[in-house]
């Protein structure tokens, strides 16, 4: 898949995560994290092509640990920022202002170092964005998830 493929595929995947986040939903803890499955062996067959087209080094492997660790940190810091709580029985969720924001900031720091390492690793950030959306959500929906649980039981 070439480059502005996984580019367009990535931001679609961000729109759509985005708009999902922003809207007020229930929390559900039997809820199967289909799309987080979806998008984790989507990122991993992306990653495992990029890694078959470039020659696999230390630097390489740094640079993909390091980025899934910050999409990690963003997961984290942005469930946080996610509205959680009761009403009618029922445990509900919304993401705001702070939560698009920081989604876009922490798709643009995986951008950006692909452009800083661009030398070291030509590509890498478009060749790893869909596991580092789905590594960054799993993140985000355990704290979330957590959250509420000491909110209560789940609908």
């Amino acid at each position: 898949m070439s480059s502005s493929a996984n580019i367009l595929i990535g931001l679609a995947v961000l729109a759509w995560l985005v708009l999902r986040q922003t809207q007020r939903r229930l929390v559900r803890e039997d809820r199967r994290p289909v799309v987080l499955l979806v998008l984790l062996v989507l990122g991993v067959f992306q990653l495992a092509t990029y890694l078959k087209l470039v020659p696999v080094s230390a630097t390489v492997i740094v640079l993909v640990v390091a980025s899934l660790v910050l999409a990690a940190g963003f997961g984290f810091v942005r469930a946080l920022s996610v509205r959680v709580w009761r009403q009618d029985g029922q445990l509900w969720r919304q993401g705001g202002w702070l939560t698009v924001a920081l989604w876009l900031v922490a798709v643009g720091v995986h951008i950006g170092l692909d452009l800083l390492f661009d030398g070291a690793a030509k590509g890498l950030g478009t060749g790893s964005i869909l596991l580092y959306l789905a590594v960054s959500l799993g993140v985000q929906r355990f704290v979330v998830l957590s959250r509420a649980n000491r909110l209560g039981s789940f609908a």
